[in-house]
């Protein structure tokens, strides 16, 4: 399962970097896939999944910490994904990283070139200095699935509102907002 788990994660990310990333080169889509598609990335969306709460464990590998341990966390994030793609299909699996995945996408966290906070304050200031702020709106949620929300402000005009999982991820989401924002403009 965790075999065919991985090759429909591998497609589902690569076919959502090629058409949501149209213009970038190959090899900063491969860079992207790969920062995305690995065990470090794979076994932290297993416990935000909180897939780790559903492992049966021997008291001795509970003991040892076999619940956080990462291959076995991205063993088991590819293995449901293989079980969702043959039971449901791959509808599915793209619902499921709909939910999951995309979000971590779209908040930048996976390379340079998704710095949409970088982004802004360079398009922002092409013709000269101004002043970017980022405010904490508020946050809402219960602790462990906690959602920030934050707007960004270019010389105080409001462009852009955004949220995360952590207010990291909800600034990147603000930033590409007003980004978008400014580029139609």
């Amino acid at each position: 399962m965790e075999f065919l788990g991985d090759a429909v994660l591998e497609l589902t990310v690569s076919d959502y970097l090629y058409r949501k990333y149209p213009d970038l080169p190959e090899g900063k889509l491969t860079r992207m896939r790969a920062a995305i598609v690995q065990t470090r990335s794979f076994s932290s969306f297993s416990k935000e999944a909180h897939f780790d709460q559903y492992i049966k464990l021997g008291k001795g590998e509970e003991q040892a910490g076999a619940r956080t341990r990462l291959t076995l966390l991205e063993d088991l994030f590819e293995a449901f994904n293989g079980a969702l793609y043959l039971d449901q299909g791959r509808g599915a699996v793209i619902k499921f990283v709909e939910q999951v995945i995309f979000p971590h996408i779209e908040a930048g966290e996976f390379s340079a070139e998704m710095d949409h906070k970088t982004a802004l304050q360079e398009f922002a200031q092409q013709d000269g200095d101004v002043q970017i702020t980022y405010r904490l709106l508020g946050e809402d949620g219960p602790a462990h699935e906690r959602q920030f929300h934050v707007e960004v402000a270019i010389d105080d005009v409001v462009l852009g509102q955004g949220q995360g999982k952590n207010k990291k991820a909800a600034e990147q989401a603000a930033a590409a907002a007003a980004l978008a924002r400014l580029k139609q403009a």
